[in-house]
């Protein structure tokens, strides 16, 4: 069984006497940010359409798991074992119409819902993990709150916030800026999301917009020594260019 090759190896890693010096130097914290990059490079190859590369990141993104759980068995926490057992035991609960008596889901958030009745937080936040990319812990957080009626009627409402936020970075102390710009970043992700918008996706495809175009006037001959308003010249080519009816970005 190849997953058993892959905790094997992971265990000779780890082996006090005989494994890697690096491996055995990790424990969770180190690792957590390998397994948040492994996770943003699987959705990279999905984006790309590599599958060849999503296959490999993948495999990538299945040795963190190992990882943690070596580690973990090393001191009694939990197994491998134990997380597939707890994931199976978990999809079987939330999808009672297909493993089951009843032929109606009560839906997935009713049933995360139950299963968080059960946790000493009782908060309708519990559970949005920190971890989570800034603009997506947003999105959750107001969509929780949402389900408790904590949430504007319609768009207005968190558009009319945009500007005011806008006016407190204005006005605001340098010291204080950085909060207020959160604060707008918090209120322009609650317009997104009441536009049916998704933030992270929109930023993600605002960077990808943003570096094709930067790579293609770039290459402008004497680039680095154009004014500002050169360069806006370049960039407003570039745009009209990749905008072109056969453009290969518009085909």
């Amino acid at each position: 069984m190849t997953l058993a090759r892959l905790v094997a190896i992971m265990q000779r890693l780890r082996d006090p006497a005989h494994g890697c010096e690096w491996d055995r130097a990790q424990d969770f914290a180190s690792i957590a940010p390998y397994t948040i990059e492994e996770a943003y490079e699987v959705a990279d190859a999905i984006a790309r359409g590599d599958m060849s590369a999503l296959a490999d990141e993948l495999g990538d993104l299945q040795l963190q798991v190992v990882f943690h759980a070596q580690m973990a068995s090393e001191t009694g926490l939990f197994t491998l074992d134990e997380v597939i057992t707890g994931i199976c035991d978990k999809l079987e609960r939330r999808h009672p119409h297909i493993f089951g008596d009843t032929d109606a889901s009560p839906g997935w958030e009713a049933l995360k819902a139950a299963e968080r009745d059960g946790l000493e937080d009782k908060s309708a936040l519990a559970g949005v993990a920190l971890a989570l990319p800034a603009l997506e812990r947003a999105v959750k957080l107001q969509r929780r709150a949402a389900r408790t009626g904590f949430d504007w009627p319609d768009a207005s409402g968190p558009r009319a916030k945009i500007d005011e936020e806008l006016v407190e970075i204005e006005t605001a102390v340098p010291g204080d800026r950085a909060e207020e710009v959160g604060d707008l970043l918090f209120a322009v992700t609650n317009f997104a999301r009441h536009m049916n918008v998704d933030p992270e996706e929109a930023l993600r495809q605002a960077n990808r917009k943003f570096e094709r175009r930067f790579r293609l006037i770039e290459k402008t001959p004497g680039f680095g020594e154009l004014t500002l308003d050169e360069m806006e010249e370049c960039w407003q080519a570039a745009k009209a260019l990749e905008n072109a009816p056969n453009s290969p970005e518009t085909v």
